[in-house]
């Protein structure tokens, strides 16, 4: 079935999509491979549970940008659920022109601790982007572009970057292999089980389960990295919880009501 989908695709738009949307494919393209692979960076050279924290403030900032891009409503909620998001984001970062020169409680060096928070935030700007990118296209582009799109240039975009940094060789250790394998396997696992959970349940609880992961990032640092996690982190992931738990909860609501008053 697939097949014969791909085939009915590539003859009917051919493998570029329309004319009008290939800017947007080619962004959406773009910018979630980006995510994907500045949300590595940062599990490379900050805690786990810090880098996990701060992707979860997603669907904050996607709200912002459908309200700016799209001109969708944002009210005094959203407002308050993005100052929540920034506010867990600034209690894992913790800059020094907030906490003094000497902030405690980081893993490593507070340089590298700066670049994966960076590159976490990015990579959550980027991935609401994509969102928002998707949904101004619509259901006027079919889905496998979309995929098409984000699997061809996340392609590109890391075998260049392998060749300038001359990174491109396996790891020598056989058990860094088995992890590589392990990335693959259980990324594409959890994304099975993500589509499976949304094609039989609304949006809004799947959203708020969602927020587990958070949990069972805290547990699995400390479990196999050994890593406690500081105060600070701990209030961050709190205020970044609440607030995409909340942001989710509202938008659930309003699907609730509005299928509510098309009943009517």
């Amino acid at each position: 079935a697939s097949c014969i989908n791909v085939t009915f695709l590539f003859f009917r738009t051919g493998f570029l999509g329309p004319k009008g949307k290939r800017i947007f494919l080619f962004f959406r393209g773009f910018l979630g491979s980006s995510a994907m692979i500045l949300l590595y960076y940062a599990f490379q050279v900050m805690p786990l549970a810090d880098a996990t924290v701060i992707t979860f403030s997603s669907p904050v900032f996607t709200s912002l940008l459908a309200w700016i891009f799209l001109k969708e409503k944002y009210s005094i909620w959203d407002l308050l659920f993005t100052l929540f998001a920034i506010t867990g984001v600034i209690l894992i970062a913790r800059p020094p022109f907030l906490f003094g020169s000497n902030v405690t409680g980081i893993e490593g060096s507070y340089t590298d601790h700066l670049k994966g928070t960076i590159a976490a935030i990015t990579s959550t700007v980027s991935a609401a982007s994509t969102f928002v990118i998707l949904r101004k296209m619509g259901k006027s582009v079919h889905y496998f572009l979309s995929i098409w799109y984000y699997a061809v240039i996340g392609l590109i975009g890391c075998v260049i970057a392998l060749f300038v940094m001359n990174e491109w060789r396996l790891p020598y250790c056989g058990r860094d292999r088995v992890f590589l394998i392990l990335i693959g396997l259980l990324g594409l696992g959890g994304q099975i089980f993500l589509t499976k959970a949304l094609q039989i349940e609304k949006a809004g609880p799947v959203s708020i389960m969602k927020t587990m992961d958070v949990v069972f990032a805290f547990i699995l640092q400390i479990l196999f990295l050994n890593h406690l996690p500081t105060w600070w982190t701990v209030g961050g992931a709190l205020c970044v919880v609440a607030s995409s738990s909340g942001t989710a909860i509202r938008k659930w609501r309003q699907s609730l009501k509005k299928a509510k008053q098309n009943e009517i």
